[in-house]
């Protein structure tokens, strides 16, 4: 449900993740920051209220821990996702790339 929630929201960001101007552990670390940074509205945003400590300092570097051993597995699942969504990503930036490269090829 939580996992669904954040996919939803990498999907909206998706044309930023192929072009490169972002990656997806970049937009967890918004997303989340966005989540716990609001009053909750839903399930989702209570559980996440509850279960994950996001800390950012002034320079902009952040810390996301579980509170508890619930909240570390979804942590530790969120970045598995978000792991694996960068390596779909980053395939697909690889087959665009090979496309364009072989349509110049085919012009000159």
């Amino acid at each position: 449900m939580i996992i669904a929630e954040f996919a939803k929201y990498l999907q909206e960001h998706n044309q930023e993740l192929l072009t490169q101007k972002t990656t997806p552990l970049m937009l967890l670390h918004e997303w989340l920051r966005t989540v716990i940074n609001k009053n909750p509205k839903n399930n989702i945003d209570k559980i996440i209220h509850k279960e994950v400590l996001y800390c950012e300092n002034g320079n902009g570097d952040y810390l996301i821990v579980g509170k508890s051993d619930s909240g570390r597995v979804l942590v530790s699942a969120l970045i598995k996702f978000t792991k694996s969504y960068e390596n779909y990503n980053h395939i697909k930036w690889l087959e665009l790339t090979e496309k364009a490269y072989r349509n110049e090829s085919d012009i000159t």
